[in-house]
C-alpha cells in the first residue's frame, strides 16, 4: 500500500508571517508568545513562515489564538485574515 503526500495549505506560510508581523515580533520573540522558547529553535519558525516546515496542529492552534481566529482561517486557503 502507497502513501500519498496530504495536500498542504499553500497560504498558511504567508498567512503565520502575516501574524507574526501584526504581533510586530522577531522570530525568538515569537517562539516566547507561543511558548515553545524551551522546545524548539526560531529556524523552526522560520521554516514555518518559508513554507518549508509543517507547524504541528498544536502549534497552529496556538498561533490562532494569538491572532484571535479559529483554526479554519489559518489551513483555509479561501480564508483570509483579519486586517
Amino acid at each position: 500500500m502507497g502513501r500519498t503526500a496530504r495536500e498542504r495549505p499553500r497560504k498558511l506560510a504567508a498567512k503565520l508571517l502575516q501574524i507574526r508581523r501584526s504581533l510586530d515580533l522577531t522570530q525568538e520573540q515569537m517562539l516566547v508568545a507561543l511558548k515553545l522558547d524551551k522546545k524548539v529553535f526560531a529556524s523552526a519558525i522560520s521554516g514555518y513562515e518559508l513554507g518549508t516546515r509543517e507547524p504541528p496542529l498544536s502549534v497552529l492552534l496556538r498561533y490562532a489564538e494569538l491572532a484571535g481566529v479559529s483554526t479554519d482561517v489559518l489551513i483555509n486557503d479561501k480564508l483570509s485574515l483579519p486586517k
